[in-house]
């Protein structure tokens, strides 16, 4: 499943970094809702996103009630470049269905999704907003550079094995999958606006698009909240579901969250509720961090101890000078 950011991590992808680095100080993760944001989480850096979940559906229609429970993990990694990531998101799902005539069990991957995410836009890159020492209003008012969005791209593929239930046709496939991402800061960093637009099984014979919507409210250091909407629409199945949840930042590299989803419609009804956690490895990110500012500051000092030769000399040469007028 493909997560959404909470606002707080979001928030420090705004300041900038070394060569406007998509790492942040503290850990960047899409869960617990199902967008996936525009950023990245920085170049070397290892994110993995876990959650498992229960599931209740009825269908007035099928007559059948079924319960169940998945586990779904995403796994994130920085490459080559600050502002591409590669994701692998896998989804394993396992249900009782019972009909007034029988009952049965279904069990396999739900989903399983390999791809790369590109930032192909930041709006906050060689942007800074001066304060106005004149006016109050002027530093506090509405900022419209907030209505530009950070834009990224995704572009992956489906992977479904043969006699997959929760697949439209028994043979294995590989289906393309892309996603155009759109993230927005309000409020000084207390609001975040994520969007994502998706085709999903392209060139199947049950295509799939569909949109997610989220907003996302810090309310401290350590808590957060959002709200989202989603939909998806294509011959096989249609769905429209609202979900709330929270997230609670345990440490810089360590997030716990918590969640639930319904929908509006009998056919079926679902229901879902789940916790997760996020954790994140940055030491190579750092060392090369710490690397790059031995660098700057051996640089700095090799300017300063330049310049005070300039002057030393400059100095004697005055002095040298002196003795002769």
């Amino acid at each position: 499943m493909l997560k959404n950011k909470n606002l707080f991590l979001t928030a420090f992808c705004f300041i900038p970094q070394f060569f406007f680095a998509q790492y942040t100080d503290v850990i960047n993760s899409n869960r617990p809702g199902e967008t996936m944001s525009a950023y990245a989480v920085g170049k070397s850096v290892i994110q993995a996103e876990l959650g498992v979940y229960g599931i209740k559906e009825k269908h007035d229609l099928l007559n059948y009630d079924a319960s169940g429970f998945g586990t779904d993990l995403t796994l994130r990694y920085g490459a080559f470049l600050e502002k591409l990531e590669f994701i692998l998101d896998l989804q394993y799902q396992m249900e009782n269905f019972d009909t007034p005539y029988t009952s049965y069990k279904k069990n396999n991957f739900r989903q399983t999704v390999l791809g790369a995410k590109y930032l192909i836009y930041d709006p906050y890159k060689n942007y800074k907003k001066e304060a106005n020492i004149y006016s109050y209003k002027a530093n506090h008012s509405f900022n419209w550079h907030e209505l530009i969005p950070a834009v990224s791209l995704f572009a992956g593929a489906n992977f479904v094995g043969a006699d997959n239930p929760y697949y439209f046709s028994p043979q294995s496939a590989i289906s393309p999958k892309v996603a155009l991402i759109t993230q927005n800061l309000f409020g000084g960093g207390k609001w975040v606006f994520v969007t994502n637009i998706i085709a999903d099984y392209i060139a199947t014979d049950y295509p799939s698009y569909g949109y997610v919507l989220t907003l996302t409210h810090g309310f401290n250091d350590k808590w957060s909240g959002f709200i989202e909407n989603q939909g998806y629409k294509s011959d096989f199945y249609s769905d429209a579901i609202v979900r709330g949840g929270a997230a609670y930042l345990i440490n810089s590299n360590l997030q716990v969250d918590a969640s639930v989803s319904t929908n509006f419609k009998n056919t079926p009804s679902v229901l879902y509720g789940g916790v997760g956690v996020s954790w994140r490895y940055d030491g190579s990110y750092k060392e090369k961090q710490m690397e790059f500012k031995s660098k700057d500051k051996a640089k700095k000092n090799k300017d300063n101890e330049m310049e005070q030769r300039e002057i030393d000399y400059q100095a004697k040469e005055r002095k040298r000078k002196a003795k002769y007028e």
